[in-house]
């Protein structure tokens, strides 16, 4: 299974059972993870972890 599949997959489970309060989350959640990942080496990492 592609990780395209499981974007479609919840797509479409958003979309049927009108869970949309669930797609700020993910996005949410999303977002923090691309943060953390992106600054672990750099020398702003211990500026983002004070946020937290």
């Amino acid at each position: 299974m592609s990780k395209l599949a499981i974007i479609v997959e919840f797509w479409d489970f958003l979309k049927h059972r009108k869970k949309w309060w669930l797609a700020p989350i993910i996005l949410v959640l999303l977002i923090f993870g691309a943060l953390i990942i992106l600054t672990e080496g750099s020398a702003i990492a211990p500026f983002i972890y004070t946020l937290f």
